[in-house]
């Protein structure tokens, strides 16, 4: 439930069932591309880790076709599991995409939507708070870092974007406005 009291929005089926048939290791590829330019952008977010880059963290969107294995000290590399076929991590957060790309994006609150059970933390609760201190450091928008890299082609993907967000409720974008909460 999001601080207005209004329900998380949902990953719509259709883009759930489109993405069942992705090739995981192909998609961590990327992911894990994505995640280092990231990181050469945002030097700190790693260093503000600590000791907590060693450890394994398990991102859990639970209303996609799979869940998300980190290992910040790799580089960071990301890799792409079947629910059911998920490395060993210290750590795991599950909860609607929203909810995680929201909180990323500090539209929405990560204590408000773990007290309103939207997220699930298992396992070493430090290992997330340390996760979600340097992502909040960073102010990350991961759809302008996309668009950003899309060199060209980025202008298609600012509208593709904003019309996937418009139609689906998905916090795609971040949103400063409000103390950063929507």
């Amino acid at each position: 439930m999001t601080l207005d009291g209004t329900e998380l929005p949902r990953c719509p089926r259709a883009i759930a069932l489109a993405m069942r048939p992705l090739p995981l290791p192909v998609l961590g590829v990327a992911l894990t591309q994505f995640a280092r330019r990231v990181t050469d952008r945002h030097p700190g977010l790693l260093r503000r880790l600590g000791p907590y880059a060693q450890r394994k963290v398990l991102i859990d969107p639970t209303d996609l076709p799979f869940a998300f294995w980190l290992d910040p000290e790799a580089g960071p590399r990301i890799s792409a599991h079947r629910r059911h076929r998920t490395p060993h991590a210290d750590a795991r957060i599950a909860g609607p995409v929203a909810a995680l790309i929201g909180m990323l994006h500090g539209r929405f609150d990560g204590d408000a939507l773990f007290f309103s059970r939207d997220l699930t933390i298992e396992g070493d609760t430090e290992v997330v708070l340390a996760l979600r201190n340097a992502l909040d450091d960073a102010e990350l928008d991961l759809s302008e870092e996309l668009i950003r890299l899309s060199g060209p082609a980025g202008a298609v993907l600012r509208r593709l974007l904003t019309g996937v967000e418009r139609v689906s409720g998905l916090p795609l974008h971040r949103d400063d406005r409000n103390g950063g909460f929507a």
